[in-house]
């Protein structure tokens, strides 16, 4: 709808000679001033002499003149600075129910698609995969998903942090303080990883000697020395072995590298073609303290950015250029790259990205930086060296568990101590105890996800369990609750609409001609064929959590209608059917918005 208006809006400025002027179409916040509307006039009054109003009753007439065949508009209003708000037909509203039933929100293959590498989570190898790397995994995943659902090819990559002088510390460590046998045997090598590496700058502390030997270990497996790199790839290995069980509860996958993800060692031997392209570009200088560095022309107001140290040794930014050199190069010059990481690395993609434009690699609006804030905890910030970290594993585990305990909670207790026995010692069948293990786990992982996407990425979050698992609020609970109680209305009426497809639906929609609504009606009807719009707009922003406001408001929306008209006791056959119609588009739209943000629909709860 959004797409259709722009398109008779851009016909009339080419027939008022303007083509200097793109036609913004926003959706109304209220029904009372339709569904979307334009400023459009106030844009053309800065180049026509005439006033906003003027020429947004010039456009009035010229969009009824231009009323598309499929009766679209209903009708054309104009308020006062100068906006033009359009309403569109509700018969037309109706018929795009069957769009959303069937799951296609006449996305696919409308306008232009791109190519795009979506780069995140990233975790240390050997380092452990703290709730710190939570929000990267998450919010990349949702940005993934959002690009795919609105038409777009995506490659899904986990730039792993597996190489580097960390390197060095741990491979002295294991040889010295480790036990490889029992490292393979455990169920967490990577906890064993991170004790060696706090032990090595405790020693450090004490003999700062060990600095050099972890440097010297770290110069052998750079220089390819058989024991270090045996030593290199078991921690990767041992890395992996949490890895994937952590992805696997989240439900993350990657694309690319088998699905590892091209980690920072994949471009070891990639990285002297780059430095050489500097050199042939008069990019690379030697600096004050003899490293090798690329300087920016003074109107871009950013520092040198650091190549090569004056050892000769590679940083980051030497690994991500010929990263991005090859993704240049494998996947073609027609790719967006989006680098899902953290703020507090602005300042060196934007060193990043104006070297690569400077090399002529990329156009600006091909590399993104999608920022993120930070978790806040009571504990304070967490450090490896000093092992005062939270385990991304413990958190998990404690969010299923507390899942787990909340779909007890409705049960009716004399008091706290009773209501902790009997859920502690609770006996199911397994089949039942298994259901509602996989339920929590639903719940549990939604949870976190919802509460993490539900704010502007940038923003910090304070983690409080009792807003993560809040079953009344703004909460992924509460979002796959209201997706069950639609299922639950529709078991009641053993309603198949969930279930049909093609002609039959076209048919049922049919059956609403003239149909006369109520106003909790018509605003649940407003609101879904919204979805489209919100997609597109979510995914071009790269923002989950707009999709997210669009979904909490449908909620609520439906409760209000829910609570307001009878569904199952409805006055005649026609408005029961209608109103059935409505809670099952309902739920399919809860459920895709849901799956796009990462997060599972339990059939009850």
């Amino acid at each position: 709808m959004q797409d259709q208006i722009k398109q008779l809006l851009t016909k009339i400025l080419v027939d008022m000679n303007v083509s200097d002027v793109i036609p913004q179409v926003s959706l109304s916040s209220s029904s009372d001033h339709g569904e979307f509307s334009s400023n459009v006039a106030m844009l053309l009054a800065k180049k026509i002499d005439k006033s906003p109003m003027e020429i947004a009753e010039e456009i009035k007439q010229k969009l009824i003149t231009h009323k598309p065949a499929d009766n679209l508009l209903e009708k054309i209003v104009v308020v006062k600075p100068g906006f033009v708000n359009i309403y569109v037909n509700r018969a037309f509203l109706v018929s795009q129910l069957k769009y959303l039933l069937e799951g296609q929100e006449k996305i696919d293959g409308k306008g232009k698609s791109y190519k795009y590498i979506v780069e995140y989570s990233s975790p240390n190898i050997a380092k452990p995969f703290t709730v710190g790397h939570l929000r990267s995994t998450i919010i990349g995943d949702a940005i993934a998903n959002l690009l795919e659902a609105t038409g777009n090819k995506v490659y899904r990559d986990n730039h792993l942090g597996d190489w580097g002088t960390q390197f060095g510390k741990q491979i002295y460590a294991i040889k010295t303080w480790g036990n490889e046998a029992e490292m393979d045997a455990s169920e967490n090598p990577v906890k064993d990883l991170v004790a060696l590496y706090v032990r090595f700058h405790d020693e450090a502390e004490k003999n700062p000697s060990l600095e050099d030997e972890g440097r010297a270990w770290f110069k052998k497996l750079e220089d390819g020395d058989p024991e270090a790199r045996r030593l290199w790839k078991k921690c990767i290995d041992w890395s992996w072995k949490e890895f994937n069980r952590i992805y696997s509860e989240l439900n993350v996958e990657f694309t690319e590298n088998e699905g590892r993800g091209f980690g920072e060692a994949y471009f070891e031997d990639k990285m002297q073609s780059v430095i050489e392209e500097l050199k042939a570009k008069k990019l690379l200088h030697v600096g004050e303290q003899g490293a090798q560095i690329v300087e920016f022309p003074s109107d871009f107001k950013l520092p040198p950015l650091m190549i090569l140290k004056k050892d000769g040794a590679t940083l980051y930014s030497t690994r991500d250029l010929a990263t991005d050199k090859f993704r240049l190069e494998h996947y073609g010059k027609a790719i967006i790259i989006i680098n899902e990481v953290g703020g507090e690395q602005s300042l060196y993609f934007r060193q990043l990205y104006k070297l690569e434009e400077m090399l002529g690699w990329f156009y600006p609006e091909q590399r993104m930086h999608k920022k993120h804030g930070l978790y806040r905890f009571q504990e304070g910030k967490m450090s490896t060296r000093k092992g005062n970290v939270i385990w991304l594993e413990d958190v998990l585990d404690e969010a299923k568990k507390r899942a787990y305990n909340l779909q007890f909670d409705n049960i009716s207790y004399p008091n706290d101590e009773i209501k902790e026995k009997v859920q502690n010692t609770i006996q199911l069948g397994k089949g039942e105890k298994t259901e509602i293990e996989d339920r929590a786990k639903a719940v549990a992982i939604g949870a976190i996800k919802w509460n993490d996407l539900k704010r502007n990425s940038e923003q910090d979050i304070l983690f409080d369990w009792d807003d993560i698992l809040n079953m009344h609020g703004n909460s992924g609970p509460y979002m796959q609750y209201v997706y069950v109680r639609c299922l639950s209305i529709l078991e009641k009426a053993k309603s198949n609409t969930l279930d049909v497809e093609g002609q039959d639906v076209q048919e049922r929609i049919s059956d609403f001609e003239g149909y006369t609504f109520k106003s909790e009606e018509f605003e649940l009807l407003r609101q879904l064929c919204f979805f489209e719009t919100i997609l597109k707009q979510a995914a071009k922003e790269l923002a989950p959590h707009m999709l997210c406001t669009y979904l909490f408001e449908l909620a609520q929306v439906f409760n209000h209608f829910y609570q307001k008209v009878p569904v199952l006791h409805a006055e005649n056959e026609t408005q029961k059917k209608f109103r059935l119609l409505l809670v099952s588009v309902t739920a399919k739209v809860i459920k895709k918005g849901l799956h796009i943000l990462g997060m599972e629909t339990p059939e009850k709860m």
